[in-house]
């Protein structure tokens, strides 16, 4: 294959002290307080990182950790609230052209060509001639593996094809930087894991122009595969909670003890999200191998955020824990399940409300009550459910209490979602009391109309709707 910068080849990429990009301090938030009925979310706190050249960096983290908007503030493509971003000592204030994007989604033009797609990532350079355009694209398309299909059109490749295309047309620039946001994410798991290979290999032996690599993925296994440096980030807000350095290559490729502690190290971190970071890392005898961000004492919240996770889904896990002896690795649930972090996470925070298990150095352990529900039957496993969330689940608890005072056992649901709304945004109110609602009615403490938008008691027939 052809080189996109020759004189690269066979250049080991190895991390150096040089400060390519710096973030201080960054805090961003969404919505406004000058807009009427807007709420102000704190999307980022006091982020501060560091990339150096050489270094290949993986951001990870559960959903809403803004693991997406901090690449793209990093990438000067939005403005932080406060903060700063320096590239090269030099403060950002636009889009930096220093550096280039890969995403998820292919966003390739169906009408061009695979030559024509990449030759577009020049059209910001007109210092080019067209031949030079051409000859920059052709290496490009060379490099990462299309030599041949430079006249296809985007319906005539594969989705590895496709995203290789997008790779083509991010390295054709010959950035200082690249980011990449959840890129192997679209593709099936064996394209997805040649595309990262061939990826590595490339960068491994400096046969990219890149300088450092950004990665966000929901995948840990990827990112322990992959990075020299992992940021694991906690959420609401995303704060930084840990910076773990990579394994040695040696110990990335095979699944070999040391791989599967990191992966275990990370789903701790990400799975016990109200646990200090600092002695998580410890009781993984990983000290040396961690910055462990300090985390302040979050303030109790009025409202617990349900995970939106359906009642099969729960006693579904149960029963597979229980047949692994009570207890199995997060990282093998997953790997079985085909289920990443973003998806696995949801149904752990589900059993610990519950009272149905507990995360714990990255296994899940089932509690006593979590056996029971993973022996019984349907009508015990209802009972199990009605006393662990009159127990453990506060929105479901107020909403009986209050059926239970009301005269006629009945109240509006806006009566509830305008309490909820303090706290969450109209639509994840909804979605919180949704929630609430199909674990209650599967316990059947209360029922819902939900043409008249009425919550009842079971043994009260709604009289609200006017019948």
């Amino acid at each position: 294959m052809a080189n996109v910068t020759k004189n690269r080849a066979n250049k080991r990429v190895t991390p150096t002290n040089e400060v390519l990009l710096e973030a201080e301090h960054i805090i961003k938030y969404y919505g406004s307080e000058q807009k009427k009925g807007e709420q102000r979310v704190l999307v980022l706190d006091d982020i501060s990182l560091q990339i150096h050249s050489g270094e290949f960096i993986a951001i990870l983290g559960p959903s809403g950790s803004g693991k997406s908007t901090l690449l793209r503030i990093l990438g000067g493509l939005i403005r932080a609230s406060s903060g700063m971003v320096r590239y090269r000592g030099q403060e950002v204030t636009g889009p930096n052209t220093n550096l280039a994007l890969v995403f998820q989604t292919f966003a390739l033009f169906p009408w061009l060509t695979v030559l024509q797609n990449v030759e577009l990532g020049l059209e910001a350079q007109p210092n080019l001639s067209r031949t030079q355009r051409t000859k920059r694209a052709l290496a490009a398309i060379d490099t990462i593996g299309l030599d041949g299909f430079e006249d296809a059109y985007p319906k005539e490749l594969s989705g590895g094809m496709r995203q290789r295309v997008g790779f083509a047309r991010a390295l054709v620039v010959e950035p200082k930087l690249l980011f990449m946001d959840e890129p192997f994410s679209a593709l099936d798991v064996l394209t997805a894991e040649n595309l990262r290979h061939e990826l590595m290999r490339l960068w491994r032996e400096g046969r990219i122009p890149t300088k450092a690599i950004l990665m966000v993925t929901h995948s840990i296994e990827e990112a322990v595969s992959m990075a020299d440096r992992l940021v694991v980030m906690g959420h609401d807000p995303g704060r930084i909670r840990a910076i773990l350095q990579g394994l040695p290559l040696a110990d990335r490729v095979a699944k070999t003890p040391a791989h599967e502690e990191l992966v275990d190290l990370v789903y701790t971190l990400i799975t016990q999200p109200d646990e200090d970071a600092a002695q998580i890392v410890a009781a993984a005898q990983q000290q040396g191998a961690a910055e462990v961000k300090s985390e302040p004492k979050a303030e109790p919240k009025p409202y617990q955020a349900l995970p939106h996770v359906k009642i099969g889904v729960i006693n579904g896990l149960a029963e597979r824990v229980l047949r692994a002896g009570g207890r199995e690795d997060l990282f093998v649930i997953g790997r079985e399940l085909q289920m990443e972090i973003d998806d696995l996470l949801p149904i752990i925070e589900a059993f610990e409300l519950l009272g149905f298990g507990e995360a714990t150095g990255g296994d899940l352990v089932l509690t006593d009550e979590g056996r029971r529900l993973a022996e019984s039957d349907e009508q015990a496993d209802k009972v199990l459910f009605r006393d662990q969330e009159c127990q453990h689940i506060q929105l479901i608890r107020q909403i009986k209490e209050a059926l239970d005072a009301a005269e006629n056992h009945e109240m509006d649901e806006t009566e509830i979602l305008e309490q909820l709304e303090e706290y969450f945004s109209p639509d994840e109110a909804s979605r919180q009391l949704d929630t609430a609602v199909d674990w209650a009615r599967y316990a059947e403490l209360f029922a819902y109309d939900d043409e008249a938008g009425l919550l009842y008691l079971e043994d009260a027939a709604p009289v609200g709707n006017g019948e």
